[in-house]
């Protein structure tokens, strides 16, 4: 038997919770994307949390890319970036964006939400997923903001379940948030540093001894207790609290009500727990195991930085910055299909397109042909009896379909 290679990626996932607060999206986020740093990410996931979402707003939001949005794709685009795909709910707004050599290798996305503020029907708090499978890898982001106040953190522990538990996808594998190989979760939690009153938490902030501060971290304490937070990771808190600022300063609080700093704004990553061997497989697993006891196509996942970025002061809150690196082995490595434009492009002619396929895949009549708009970075998802779309660079992202001709016209 001829065993077949498995090739591997290695690659940097750069990761965003910020509470925006309604602010406008300041000029430069270049030290928040951190775009400088080699190497450079393979795949960027914002999670934004209060974005303005007043009825008026929201609905121009609807008709058009919200101002965030823009912002971060007029500054990724450039960079080779494309939007893979993005979700809002009122004022949660989750942004995926990938390098456009991945883009064949993005497959099954889904989104999905779950509110719980003013019981379920305002979508001000809950929760907005993506998922989708990354070179056959199942992979979902969760951007959260739960309850706020101080003596509101059991709340927060049973929306955080709830949203976990209520988010369900259309993929008969990966149904539920938490059966993805891994999951990350991130956004406004709203967890506060109990116990310790306003001079102290200051004063260990200032002298650096955030250590003193650690254990009645409400999320910490929470983890001691509940068994679904202890299967996630966090790194450790080297950063001052994010929240609450004055705004446009470093200052913590000064208004009347003077809330005590805490870490509200947190990056968790949970992978998925392997099943425990019955005694009754214990004889036929060992049978079967590998030598190493990996599967064969693992996904590895190291925390390489977990941060905040004190210099925005748009908001009260202070962005907090994660990056990953993923190790992985392809389960694929070879695009579905390939295409290639005919003739030259125009915006007053039809365009025509050949595509081959180069592994078989069940066909069904929701394929699709995705067209990227490179130069905005934006996505639009067409079907392929649309007519075509104008724009100024298309990349196409892969076509799958069953029973149609190999020459398309759009």
């Amino acid at each position: 038997m001829v065993s077949r290679k498995i090739s591997k990626q290695e690659g940097k996932l750069h990761m965003v919770t910020w509470n925006v607060a309604t602010a406008e999206p300041p000029e430069d986020i270049t030290s928040l994307l951190q775009l400088d740093v080699q190497p450079p990410a393979d795949l960027y996931v914002i999670g934004l949390q209060e974005v303005n979402a007043t009825p008026v707003r929201f609905i121009s939001d609807m008709l058009a890319e919200d101002s965030w949005s823009h912002v971060f794709m007029d500054t990724l685009a450039p960079r080779g970036f494309v939007k893979v795909t993005s979700i809002r709910m009122q004022g949660l707004l989750l942004l995926v964006f990938a390098k456009q050599i991945h883009l064949p290798f993005i497959r099954k996305i889904q989104t999905t939400y779950v509110r719980t503020g003013i019981f379920g029907y305002w979508g001000n708090k809950g929760g907005v997923s993506v998922r989708f499978s990354f070179y056959g890898h199942m992979v979902c982001f969760l951007n959260c903001h739960l309850a706020a106040h101080m003596n509101y953190a059991l709340e927060r522990v049973d929306e955080f379940e709830y949203i976990l538990e209520s988010q369900d996808f259309d993929i008969s594998d990966t149904p539920n948030v938490l059966d993805h190989k891994v999951v990350f979760c991130l956004g406004d939690m709203n967890f506060r540093i109990a116990d310790h009153g306003l001079h102290f938490i200051r004063s260990s902030i200032n002298s650096g001894r955030l250590n003193l501060l650690w254990t009645k971290d409400q999320l910490t304490m929470m983890k001691k207790k509940e068994p679904f937070l202890q299967e996630f990771e966090e790194g450790p808190l080297n950063f001052k609290p994010t929240y609450k600022f004055d705004r446009n300063s470093d200052t913590y609080d000064t208004s009347g009500k003077k809330r005590k700093p805490a870490w509200t704004d947190r990056i968790l990553w949970r992978i998925k727990p392997k099943p425990q061997p019955s005694e009754d497989d214990d004889d036929e697993k060992a049978s079967t195991s590998t030598d190493d006891g990996l599967d064969e196509y693992p996904l590895l996942v190291a925390q390489d930085k977990y941060t905040s970025d004190m210099s925005y002061g748009v908001s009260d809150h202070k962005p907090v910055i994660a990056t990953f690196s993923l190790e992985l082995r392809k389960c694929f490595d070879i695009p579905l299909v390939h295409i290639s434009p005919v003739g030259v492009w125009s915006a007053d002619q039809d365009a025509l397109l050949t595509y081959t396929i180069q592994e078989d895949f069940m066909s069904s009549t929701w394929d699709w042909i995705g067209l990227y708009k490179v130069q905005t970075g934006q996505t639009q998802r067409e079907k392929t009896n649309n007519t075509k779309n104008e724009t100024d660079l298309i990349c196409f992202l892969g076509f799958f379909a069953g029973g149609i001709q190999k020459r398309i016209r759009l």
